[in-house]
């Protein structure tokens, strides 16, 4: 007689994920959520919605409620809305140092801009900006130590610049 012991399957997240990433990795994700959200000058409640619902359908970030990303969200566009905005950005993508997400942060970035059915010129900008420090930046394990992009023809230090959005 055989004996068959069965365990319980369970979903795994994605390998490149891990639960003790997510609060990280959710920083990112709100800042260029949050970055897209206001660069057209106001913020509709649907670009909200679909940094949440689409996060959550993707399960970037099991171990984080709904509610949890989406006052994430709302504190990241009130601390954005302060003049030190660049920190604030470039601390939101540290946690992203040496992990290829780049990809999946554009993705919501991607998916924030076109929640309200416009493409503003500006969040196309902000979208550039943000794959700039996604592929420039080089972060050292000490805060003083973030290196920004040089600017370029293409991108004259945007990160500035888009602190003076309408």
């Amino acid at each position: 007689m055989y004996e068959c012991h069965v365990l319980p399957i369970e979903v795994a997240p994605p390998c490149h994920f891990s639960y003790q990433g997510d609060e990280g990795i959710v920083q990112a994700l709100v800042t260029a959520g949050a970055m897209v959200a206001i660069a057209d000058g106001s913020v509709a409640r649907v670009e909200r919605d679909e940094f949440v619902n689409f996060i959550d359908r993707q399960r970037f970030v099991p171990s984080i409620s709904k509610g949890r990303l989406a006052a994430a969200f709302d504190d990241r566009l009130r601390a954005l809305d302060d003049r030190n905005a660049p920190d604030i950005i470039m601390e939101g993508f540290r946690p992203l140092a040496g992990l290829s997400l780049g990809s999946v942060v554009m993705r919501v970035a991607q998916r924030v801009a076109a929640a309200d059915g416009r493409l503003h010129h500006r969040e196309r900008q902000t979208m550039d900006l943000i794959r700039l420090i996604l592929t420039n930046v080089s972060f050292s394990g000490r805060r003083e130590e973030c290196r920004l992009p040089q600017p370029t023809a293409a991108a004259p230090s945007m990160l500035h610049i888009w602190r003076l959005r309408p």
